[in-house]
């Protein structure tokens, strides 16, 4: 079972939608997965989800990016993924210096031929690690309930990875 005084968080990820739920709570955020970053040498970021668009719109020379819109793979930005999905928890479970690191269970959907690759597989887990997660699983297959993910019973149609 995940730990008791942890968040458990499932965050479904496709180039259209982002959606992310506390299981526990039944919280959940579903935005257009887009970062608006600053122009000029050191970059950063002025918005995500949907006030993306907006601070392009505002900002002369800034850029609009999807971290995971590319046709031959669903991650094309790895390190502009890391910092949305880190900015998505952070809305999620709160940056208090006492929050808890969340246990996260990452979902990308879509079917690609043969299925996610292993380097597919290894960069979700390591983006919900790098993003403020104490424990990262990364599911394919059908959508999964809470009980599913807090209780960690995975239904044997999927693919599981730890």
């Amino acid at each position: 079972m995940l730990s008791m005084f942890k968040p458990s968080i499932y965050i479904q990820i496709s180039p259209e939608l982002l959606t992310l739920r506390n299981v526990k709570t039944g919280e959940a955020i579903s935005e257009v997965p887009e970062v608006a970053i600053s122009p000029g040498p050191k970059e950063r970021i002025l918005a995500i989800g949907n006030q993306a668009r907006a601070a392009v719109a505002a900002t002369p020379g800034a850029l609009l990016v999807n971290p995971f819109a590319h046709p031959r793979s669903l991650v094309s930005d790895f390190t502009v993924a890391e910092q949305l999905v880190k900015a998505f928890l952070r809305r999620a479970v709160g940056s208090s210096l006492f929050a808890a690191s969340p246990v996260v269970v990452m979902h990308p959907l879509g079917n690609p031929a043969g299925g996610f690759t292993q380097v597919e597989n290894r960069a979700f887990r390591e983006m919900a690690l790098g993003a403020g997660a104490s424990q990262a699983i990364v599911w394919q297959g059908g959508p999964l309930t809470d009980d599913q993910i807090l209780s960690r019973r995975f239904p044997a149609t999927g693919v599981c990875a730890e």
